[in-house]
Formats: structure tokens, C-alpha cells, sequence
């Protein structure tokens, strides 16, 4: 056996092999000297056989090596377990590694091999590539549509991103959220140019490895016959924690990983082995309280929150506050009172009232409310309406522009500025309008009773409020929350939001929002990353954070494309294979992700139909009023680093230069003879222009906090960089981006 085969005993071992305990019985004296003692012994009988068997002492100093690098205390599993995936859609190239395609409507192949790919012959739309099997030296062709690119782990990988999507664009001036279509490995280690030592928080859902083939491994789905499962799962983990420690900011960050029963014991050793340095807590939370059968045991109601703490990471306390009715609200922070005065949903047309449809006056430059226009009657076309010079009027449009109406009349509408119960919001950079929000009865019934309290006005008159009689207790390391049932407000929800498209055991949106105010609630600019990111609710969580208290948080969310198991097959039976469209739109990433972020954002289906429901708890308002959010959609793409080096990809590079700048304002996507500046960055492509890159800098009106300086010249890029102000970040291209991916972070 050679050290990269799974051991059935050590895979599936017992407690005090796998997870540690005790040296066995006949062990004496302390166990490091002991192992000493042993270690000693086999390097002499060693040196006995290398004297007459040089060939047979070389293999057995393998073998001995590979043994000795495993744990006697701790988490012990092959770590050694290789792992591959096939880049469906990757061009192929000479010196690639491939494998062969089942054909159309099998799912056996003749060779289950890696092969290198040697030549490539014929047209472009017929290409057929010479292969050899690296092991047998086998040499043989197929048609290049026949084969599929193959990354293996050990090897480095220079990633770019392609838009894969149009984009959402509803928060004016505020980040982009990232959604990535890619294999969360290569993902992450895109990642560590962009955010290496800089996020705040992650948050993962991974498969459970409950044995019902949730996941896949080398491009197979792992079920529960499989003797190496646990093994496999393991390894696939810790590739990925080592990644991800190295995204984590080591001083204050957390991780957040949640889990069942089926794997919660080895992974909270595999974090304590991975993270030596945090402070690790398990959470248990209750997301199903009628219970989830198990034969013959006790029926499932919770699962499991590993929390990993970094540096000076601390948890939120819990802010709870008595209602007048002798109930608990319970709320970290002041819950969301200020609703869209816009009508939404159903009856929300202009055609739907005579009287509803009215100009709210602002001052152009400024921005300061005016006045409250009358009612404009519906044959009247609403740019007619006289204006005063200085003056832009708000109207009542919907998510698409269309005419929709107030929810109150414009003499209501008046009274509601007077008693500031009704106030503007943030300006849109690029119109000048504010939105228009107000307190529902229910607020001002809480102002009446004393729930709220009115602690003053803001600038405009707005009122400001406090809760009263809150008080602050530590978390609490059990959760049994209404809000946190899967099925009430993960699935049901997320069908509320994509209609008859289904996805498996979704999140319940609260309890995921929960699990990460009690980590970013103080972080109003938090990097939160979550690489199994599934139906996309981490992303969705932080857009209701943000609403709550205006903060502009980033979620970068990365998921992959890929069908279930029973989708699989029938697909296949149909002759279909991955890459072909009608396989991709059944995939994770296309049907469910994507669509879900889009939704929460407009407020509408895919349909394009007002979603029908409210949010719950923290904040009520209906889904259909969406939010102020933008987001990115992104596909991982695999890059030739000669290409790369010679400044021919920078298409495919430019999204990893926005991402590292902030996500933030205009993306500079294409390459310029001389130079390019940003809302956040700027891009030196011609060193014989600097002298004017930096006076444009040193006059730009935008905050530039990273110049990527693009130069084989160590001399110049110094030259360069010395001249730009004092705070800039500099990067040199495309030597920063190469050694990132050539140092095989992470594989060691």
C-alpha cells in the first residue's frame, strides 16, 4: 500500500484511533519519549537492512515517515486523500491534464485515467487531441468536446472572473456584494489576493456528510457505502479551513460553521487542530421543534454552531426589551421602524387611486425637503408638472420605474413631515432623489405606550427613538427561537421568493441573520465570505443588517453550479452533460442562488411578479419592497499565466483589482494605453506616463486607495510608487497576482 491509499481501520478506526485517547496497553513512560525510543529503534534496524537491501530500506523509510507524520492524540484521517475536479467548459490546451467524457447518455467511460493532452490537431469546431496516461505511457486520441480539463489540488491555478450576470444596481454608492460560480477551493485561493488577512467573518453551511450523497468528492457524490466517507470529508474540510484561516483577519475575526450530528465530533477537532490559537464555542440551535425522525433514537430538533474567535473577537450582548404585554422582544439592536412610503404589491398602481399619485418637492442642490405637492390626476403626465426653479420632485415609482402610488394622501403626507413621522433618506448619487419613509400605527401606538421613547430630532426633524427598559445579558449557548425554524422561514421563504424552484434543507433566513449580528453588529463595514454558500441566505442576512442600521456590510458568496444526484441521472438519460444549457439552468448556482439574491434585492420574482409576504421579527416590511443594495454576479475562470504575465487577460483580472479595492463605484474592465482611475483605484498600464498618472491622482476628487502599477521592473514600480501620496496602496502587476497563485498556498 503507498502513502496516497486510504486505510479502511484508519478511515473508519475506532474513538481512540480516530479522535485520540490513550496509548495502548502495554505503552510505558511518557509518550514522547517513548515515541522517541521506537524512532530510534527503526532508524537502526533501518540502517541494518540499507547495508544489504538499499531498495527495500528506501520503501520502508516511506512508509515509516508517513506514519510518524500522523497524530497519536488529536484527529488522525489520510490526509493524503487525493483531490481533483473537472473545469466543464475549460479550453482546452497542450499540456493539460484531462479525462474522458461518458458518451452522451451513459454515465461509464472506457477510461476512468488522467491523461496529458500532447498535440492538438484539426479545425477549431473539430479539434482532436493526441493523449498520453503519464503511469503507462499509453498513447491514444479523442475529440477535444470528448474530455474535460482536470485541476488536481497539488498543482497552482491563476483565476480570473467573467460577469456571468447582469448586475443589481439599487444601492447608489454603496459596495457591490459578489456572488461566484466556481469550485470553492480555487475560489479561495482567488480570494487570497483580494482579501488575504482582511475578512471579518466567514460563515459556512458544509455538506453534512449525512451519507444520502450531498456532496461530492473527486467529482463523484459520496454516500453512505463508502468505506473512506469520513476520511474524504476531513480532507476536504481542511484544505479548505487552512484556506480560509489565511483570509480571516488574525486579529479580530470569527468563524462561524455549523453542523449536525453526523460530523460535529470530528469537526470541532479538525477546528481545534487548524485554528491552535482561537477560542472555540459550540452553539446548539433548535430548527425544528416537532423533531426530525431518527429509528429507534431520539428525534432531531437542533443542530450544531461551531464559533471560531480570532484575536480580539468578542460577541454582541443580547439587548432585550419587555413589551407592554408581558412578552420578551428580543433585539440586539433598535429594530427597523422607517418603512417605504411607497405603495408595493397589489393595488400599488397610479391607475389604483384618483388622489395618491403627488409630487414630494426637494431642493436640487441640496437635497432638503420643500414641500408636498397636490394630487396629479391620471391623464396627466407626471414630467408637466410645474416646478420652481431649484426644485426635483420625488414621485411613488416601483422597483422598475413604474408608477406606482403613496400609501397615505398628500395632506396625511404633510402632517407626518410636520410631526416628523415621515422623513428622506440617502440621496442617489447619480438622480439626487431620496427615498420617502414614514412610522406605521403600530410604531406610534409603541411611542404611545412606551416601548419607544422619542430621544430627539434629527437635522431635518425627523424624530429619533430609543427602546426602553432594555437590558443586556450574555448569549446564551442554546437557541429555541420561533425565527429559527428551517421550514416556516428557510423554505417557505425562499419559495416565496423563487416560486416552484426547490432547493434542499435551506436555512432559516433569522437564524442566520442571528447567528452573524452577534459577530458584526459593532462592524458596519464587515467582510463577511461564506464559500458553501448554497441558496445564498449568508447574503440575504446581510442585506437585512444593513437595513437595520444603514450599514453598508459586504457578503461574497461562492457556489457552484452543480445538479443533484437524482437530477444527475436523469439528465444524463436524456443525453445531456455537463456545460450543455439545459444542464446548467437545473444548476445550484443558475436556478437558485442568483435568482434568490435578485429577488431579496428587487422585491420581485423571477417572474417578475411582487413577492407576496413580509419579513418577520426583527423587522417587519413586505418583501416586495426589496433593498438598497448592488451585487455582482461572477464565474470563476482558469488562466494561462503566460498570458497573464504579458498583460493579455486583464479583462479576466480586473474584477480580482475592484474586489481587493473595496467592491466599490466604477470597475475599470478594459486595459488603456497610458492609465485608468476609478472611484476607489487606479491602474497604471504605460510606466512612461507616470509622471501624468500621478498628477491625475494627486487631483482626482476620489478617495484612490490602491494603485496597481503594471511593470516586470522592480526599479520602475519603486520609482513609481515613491511618488504617490502617503496612504496609497500600491501593487505591482502582474508579479503580485503570479507569486500568490505559484507559492501553492495551502497544499503543503
Amino acid at each position: 500500500m503507498n502513502d496516497t491509499t486510504p486505510s479502511p481501520v484508519q478511515a473508519n478506526g475506532s474513538p481512540a484511533r480516530q479522535f485520540g485517547g490513550a496509548h495502548p496497553a502495554g505503552w510505558g513512560g511518557h509518550p514522547e519519549k517513548e515515541k522517541t525510543r521506537v524512532s530510534n529503534e527503526l532508524r537502526s534496524l533501518l540502517a541494518r537492512v540499507e547495508s544489504s537491501d538499499p531498495d527495500t530500506a528506501k520503501e520502508l523509510r516511506r512508509h515509516i515517515d508517513a506514519l510518524q507524520s500522523r497524530r497519536e492524540f488529536g484527529l488522525n484521517f489520510e490526509r493524503h486523500t487525493p483531490e481533483s475536479v473537472a473545469l466543464t467548459g475549460r479550453a482546452i490546451s497542450v499540456g493539460d491534464k484531462v479525462r474522458f467524457i461518458p458518451v452522451r447518455g451513459q454515465t461509464e467511460v472506457e477510461s476512468e485515467a488522467t491523461w496529458r493532452v500532447v498535440e492538438l490537431a484539426g479545425p477549431q469546431t473539430k479539434r482532436v487531441a493526441q493523449l498520453v496516461d503519464p503511469k503507462t505511457n499509453e498513447i491514444t486520441s479523442r475529440p477535444v468536446d470528448d474530455l474535460v480539463y482536470i485541476a488536481e489540488f497539488k498543482d497552482p491555478v491563476f483565476p480570473g472572473l467573467v460577469r456571468s450576470d447582469e448586475p443589481v444596481l439599487r444601492g447608489g454608492d454603496k459596495p457591490f456584494h459578489a456572488v461566484i460560480n466556481a469550485e470553492n477551493y480555487h475560489a479561495l485561493e482567488a480570494m487570497l489576493f483580494t482579501y488575504q488577512g482582511t475578512v471579518d467573518c466567514i460563515y459556512i453551511d458544509p455538506p453534512y456528510n449525512t451519507g444520502a450523497k450531498d456532496w461530492k468528492y473527486n467529482n463523484d457524490y459520496v454516500d453512505g457505502e463508502d468505506s473512506y466517507r469520513h476520511s474524504k470529508w476531513l480532507a476536504f474540510m481542511e484544505r479548505r479551513l487552512k484556506l480560509a484561516r489565511q483570509l480571516l483577519n488574525p486579529r479580530d475575526s470569527v468563524l462561524i460553521v455549523t453542523i449536525d450530528e453526523k460530523e460535529y465530533l470530528r469537526l470541532g477537532l479538525l477546528l481545534e487542530q487548524v485554528f491552535p490559537e482561537a477560542d472555540i464555542q459550540m452553539v446548539s440551535c433548535v430548527i425544528n421543534r416537532a423533531g426530525s425522525p431518527r429509528t429507534g433514537r431520539f428525534s432531531r430538533v437542533d443542530e450544531y454552531i461551531y464559533y471560531v474567535f480570532l484575536g480580539g473577537s468578542q460577541v454582541e450582548p443580547w439587548t432585550s426589551t419587555m413589551l407592554s404585554d408581558g412578552s420578551e422582544l428580543g433585539k440586539m439592536t433598535m429594530p427597523t421602524v422607517w418603512f417605504t412610503a411607497v405603495r408595493r404589491g397589489s393595488g400599488a398602481s397610479r391607475a389604483e387611486s384618483k388622489s395618491l399619485f403627488y409630487p414630494v418637492i426637494i431642493h436640487r442642490e441640496t437635497g432638503r425637503f420643500i414641500r408636498v405637492g397636490d394630487p396629479v390626476a391620471k391623464d396627466v403626465d407626471r414630467a408637466s408638472v410645474p416646478l420652481e426653479p431649484g426644485e426635483l420632485a420625488i414621485w411613488p415609482l416601483g422597483a422598475k420605474g413604474q408608477e406606482n402610488r403613496w400609501r397615505f394622501s398628500a395632506e396625511l403626507m404633510r402632517n407626518y413631515f410636520e410631526a416628523g413621522t415621515a422623513r428622506l433618506g440617502k440621496r442617489d448619487a447619480a438622480t439626487g432623489l431620496r427615498p420617502v419613509t414614514y412610522l406605521q400605527p403600530g410604531t406610534l401606538a409603541n411611542i404611545a405606550n412606551g416601548t419607544f421613547k422619542v430621544a430627539g430630532h434629527t437635522s431635518e426633524g425627523a424624530l429619533t427613538l430609543e427602546l426602553v427598559g432594555a437590558k443586556t445579558v450574555a448569549p446564551r449557548t442554546v437557541w429555541s427561537q420561533t425565527s429559527h425554524f428551517a421550514r416556516d422561514h428557510g423554505s417557505h421563504l425562499l419559495a416565496a421568493l423563487v416560486p416552484d424552484r426547490r432547493f434542499p434543507f435551506p436555512k432559516s433566513l433569522y437564524a442566520v441573520e442571528d447567528a452573524l449580528r452577534f459577530v458584526v453588529a459593532s462592524k458596519p463595514n464587515a467582510l463577511v465570505l461564506d464559500f458553501f454558500s448554497g441558496s445564498g441566505t449568508t447574503a440575504h442576512a446581510i442585506m437585512r443588517l444593513n437595513k437595520q442600521d444603514g450599514g453598508q456590510r459586504r457578503a461574497v458568496c461562492v457556489t457552484n453550479n452543480e445538479v443533484s444526484a437524482d437530477e444527475q441521472r436523469a439528465l444524463v438519460a436524456r443525453g445531456l452533460r455537463p456545460g450543455d444549457s439545459q444542464w446548467e439552468a437545473l444548476g445550484i448556482c443558475d436556478l437558485i442562488t442568483k435568482p434568490r439574491i435578485r429577488a431579496a434585492i428587487t422585491g420581485l420574482t423571477p417572474g417578475g411578479d411582487p413577492i407576496v409576504g413580509d419579513y418577520k421579527f426583527t423587522d417587519e416590511f413586505p418583501m416586495s419592497d426589496g433593498f438598497d443594495e448592488n451585487v455582482e454576479f461572477f464565474t470563476l475562470t482558469y488562466e494561462n499565466p503566460a498570458l497573464v504575465e504579458l498583460d493579455l487577460a486583464f479583462e479576466r483580472v480586473a474584477p480580482l483589482l475592484w474586489m481587493r479595492a473595496g467592491s466599490q463605484g466604477r470597475r475599470i474592465d478594459e486595459r488603456s494605453d497610458t492609465f485608468d482611475l476609478a472611484d476607489a483605484y487606479a491602474v497604471l498600464f504605460n510606466v512612461d506616463a507616470a509622471a501624468d498618472f500621478v498628477a491625475a491622482i494627486e487631483k482626482s476628487p476620489a478617495s484612490v486607495r490602491i494603485v496597481y502599477i503594471v511593470t516586470d521592473d522592480e526599479t520602475q514600480y519603486q520609482a513609481v510608487a515613491s511618488q504617490l501620496p502617503e496612504g496609497v496602496e500600491t501593487v505591482r502587476l502582474y508579479e503580485s497576482y503570479l507569486r500568490t497563485f505559484q507559492i501553492n498556498t495551502g497544499r503543503a
